[in-house]
C-alpha cells in the first residue's frame, strides 16, 4: 500500500499543471477509489482523475466523480489524455 501511495504521488507530481495541494490529492485519491473497478490500469485511472481535478474550479465542492457526470466534454478530453477507453 505504501508503494502504491508513493507511486500515486510520483505520478501526480510528474503531471505538468498547476500545483497539487493536499485538497487536490484528497479528491484525486477519492476519484481513483471510485474508478478502481472500471477496468483501466491504475496509472490510467490516476492520470484521468488528475486531469479531471485540474479541469475543476478550485472552489468546486462536488467530488470528481459527481462533477464528471455534468461535464461530458471535460470527461472525454481527460479519458483521451489518460489513454482510457
Amino acid at each position: 500500500m505504501l508503494f502504491k501511495s508513493a507511486l500515486m504521488l510520483a505520478i501526480i507530481a510528474s503531471v505538468p499543471a498547476r500545483a497539487t495541494t493536499a485538497d487536490d490529492t484528497k479528491w484525486i485519491n477519492q476519484c481513483v477509489q471510485d474508478n478502481k473497478d472500471e477496468g483501466a490500469k491504475e496509472e490510467v485511472v490516476l492520470k484521468y482523475c488528475t486531469c479531471m481535478n485540474e479541469q475543476m474550479d478550485d472552489n468546486e465542492n462536488a467530488s470528481v466523480s459527481d462533477w464528471e457526470k455534468s461535464h461530458p466534454d471535460e470527461r472525454k478530453a481527460c479519458e483521451k489524455e489518460a489513454g482510457w477507453r
